[in-house]
């Protein structure tokens, strides 16, 4: 157990505090070890409150679904904060300007794409083809379709590790292709976001949500444990291509394997280990420099001891 939490009378929490928590139940591709301990916030106010008593010296990982993290099978000697379902809050700013969404980093991006077009609003489409929370998305300027999460954002809130909240705007922040970095604020995660959108007609919002979600089960393994792309496409190309170029589809280190379906994605097939996809991402990342002279970047965060 991590001296951060045995030495720390936590008190007037209202969320609920898990210690040795395995984290295989807590990511998309049902692996990892165990973390010291996992913390579901009742609420944002919960969450500063914890924060406030956490030792700054502790590490923290904040997740969501757990779509784009890699968990080692020796755990996370740290806190993970769980902040789906707590930080679930979705709703349309009440404030003369009624094209804004604003929602919480635990709501799953496809339900705040599915809410904006049952208000009528548009321009959240593609969010229904990501597959993680607003908070990820936040973090990791996600997207798909041709869109990213950071074109939607008028301003995000964040807490830092003295559980302090700020309101920050895109200008406050360098972002990039799966990059989001702030300018001058250290060790603060995104809680809340408010998106733009434009007014619409639900049913057309309905209808390219609908097409999304097909062309979506037609091209990803959605039905296996995945953690959405594995590798950020190159400049100029794409890491799928890259990959299948190797003849890789299908491949397989232990239980986990290349998709059939989409090269960069990696699914569990029953058994596989944090190792096995570890390794897998190393082997596939070799073959791709080998034969193109191309270095994949990593998509998906791997934490924790190996």
């Amino acid at each position: 157990m991590s001296k951060f939490l045995t030495s720390i009378p936590f008190q007037k929490l209202k969320g609920n505090l898990l210690l040795n928590e395995p984290m295989s139940k807590h990511t998309s591709w049902r692996v990892g070890g165990i973390a010291d301990g996992a913390y579901l916030p009742a609420n944002l106010e919960d969450l500063g409150v914890f924060f406030g008593q956490l030792d700054p010296a502790c590490p923290v990982l904040m997740t969501g679904l757990g779509s784009n993290v890699l968990v080692r099978d020796k755990g996370y000697r740290g806190v993970v904060v769980l902040t789906n379902p707590a930080l679930n809050l979705l709703k349309v700013e009440e404030t003369s300007n009624k094209n804004i969404i604003y929602a919480e980093a635990g709501v799953p991006s496809p339900k705040l794409a599915k809410f904006a077009a049952n208000k009528s609003l548009e321009g959240l489409e593609f969010l229904a083809g990501v597959p993680g929370t607003v908070g990820g998305a936040l973090a990791m300027n996600a997207g798909c379709y041709g869109k990213e999460t950071w074109q939607v954002v008028s301003k995000v809130r964040t807490v830092n590790r003295q559980g302090v909240f700020f309101l920050r705007h895109p200008k406050d922040f360098c972002i990039e292709y799966r990059d989001v970095a702030s300018k001058s604020a250290k060790d603060e995660f995104f809680v809340a976001g408010w998106f733009k959108t434009a007014r619409g007609f639900k049913k057309d919002s309905l209808t390219k949500i609908k097409e999304l979600l097909k062309q979506r089960l037609k091209t990803q393994p959605i039905q296996q444990p995945n953690a959405g792309s594995v590798f950020r496409n190159p400049p100029g190309d794409f890491a799928a291509k890259l990959i299948d170029e190797c003849g890789l589809k299908g491949f397989r280190v232990g239980g986990a394997s290349v998709s059939r379906k989409h090269a960069n994605f990696f699914v569990n097939t029953g058994d596989a280990t944090a190792k096995d996809f570890e390794s897998l991402m190393a082997t596939v990342k070799n073959a791709v420099l080998e034969q193109s002279g191309i270095e994949l970047k990593n998509e998906v965060v791997v934490v924790g001891d190996g």
